[in-house]
């Protein structure tokens, strides 16, 4: 399920973060509005393709200024029975680590575009998530959704993103290190949800290999629960990969509040890895988001992260702070900026990086 981080490679860990996309998905904005994830998005755990709903809240309440058509709200329809979208995010970035060159450049992280394909309306539906660039053709979910007459519960089966505590839009944070399941590591498998009342919750059984390679000895199984008001939220979230060569247990605690303007995240993740027996080790990771609505179209994020690599070693920690400023200036349009910065062990100097960055994202 998770790459395991050893202690003596935190250097190499930190690197590879820097270089991970940010993939569209935005908890805070269900916090908020006081909403279930799949009030907006197709996927009942949220990101990729947006629901009708969710297609007209991102034209008439997310921008500072909406730009009128004469043709209406975009709705993604193509017909009866299809309905398409996309993402596009390009970034300019500075990362400066001490005794280290400076590295400026531009990046288009990713193109995306989303399918589906309503083969029964509001029961039955096929769903592919595909990216496009940078590189060739990846796919990222292709699964089939069966929701039952009530819309209460559902079963879906193929490929897709296995749900674990909240579904960032930052896929390098801290926690998707700990637990390992995040946008970056889609699975195939089957999920079953139920979603009555004020709960959302989650069964899953998978490959267990992040769509690499399938072998029939062990299973990835996962078991997520939240309970959601208008207010405030908040979940539990436990996952064992017991595939051939490993074996690990990870759990989660999560949980939101809106107070005014202001929303709160904040998760905590731990794993256990019992790959190698009678050693084994333990990671945790923590993380708290407070989101600013400044004006309308405005949104400040601050974030601040701990990661403990190794909880038998004393003295590893890493913390991260970030500040990210986020502007709709009309619809389907969102610019961000931000800076990163990264507070490690004093003697691995990239555990002391600083990220300057401005993003575009582009969506339909």
């Amino acid at each position: 399920m998770t790459t395991k981080l050893r202690p003596l490679w935190p250097g190499l860990a930190v690197l590879a973060v820097l270089t991970c996309a940010r993939v569209n998905a935005e908890p805070y904005i269900a916090v908020r509005t006081g909403l279930k994830c799949e009030a907006c998005h197709v996927n009942p755990t949220g990101g990729g393709l947006r629901t009708a709903f969710g297609d007209a809240y991102a034209q008439t309440e997310l921008p500072a200024k909406q730009i009128h058509s004469p043709w209406g709200l975009w709705t993604g329809n193509i017909g009866k029975f299809l309905r398409i979208g996309g993402d596009l995010r390009d970034e300019a970035s500075v990362t400066q680590t001490p005794h280290t060159k400076t590295i400026d450049q531009f990046q288009l992280e990713q193109t995306r575009f989303y399918l589906e394909a309503n083969v029964i309306p509001d029961r039955l539906l096929v769903y592919v998530d595909e990216q496009v660039a940078p590189g060739g053709a990846l796919n990222r979910e292709a699964y089939a959704l069966l929701w039952s007459a009530g819309h209460d519960w559902y079963v879906k089966a193929g490929q897709m993103y296995l749900p674990f505590a909240f579904r960032l839009a930052d896929q390098s944070a801290f926690v998707y290190q700990v637990s390992g399941i995040s946008m970056e590591r889609p699975d195939q498998g089957v999920e079953i949800g139920w979603m009555g009342g004020h709960w959302d919750t989650q069964l899953t059984v998978s490959n267990g290999t992040a769509g690499g390679g399938v072998t029939s000895q062990g299973k990835e199984y996962g078991l997520q629960a939240s309970y959601v008001k208008s207010r405030w939220r908040l979940g539990l979230a436990a996952n064992e990969d017991d595939v051939a060569g490993g074996r690990d247990r990870v759990f989660g605690a999560f949980g939101g509040l809106r107070t005014g303007p202001v929303v709160w995240l904040g998760e905590a993740d731990m794993i256990e890895d019992r790959s190698v027996p009678f050693v084994g080790q333990t990671q945790a990771a923590t993380l708290l988001e407070a989101d600013w609505l400044v004006a309308r179209g405005s949104n400040l994020k601050a974030t601040m992260e701990f990661l403990d690599p190794d909880r038998a070693v004393h003295n590893n920690g890493e913390t991260r702070w970030s500040l990210v400023y986020e502007y709709f200036p009309v619809q389907f349009l969102q610019v961000r900026a931000g800076i990163r910065y990264y507070n490690g062990p004093p003697q691995v100097n990239v555990e002391h990086t600083k990220l300057y960055f401005v993003q575009l994202h582009g969506f339909f």
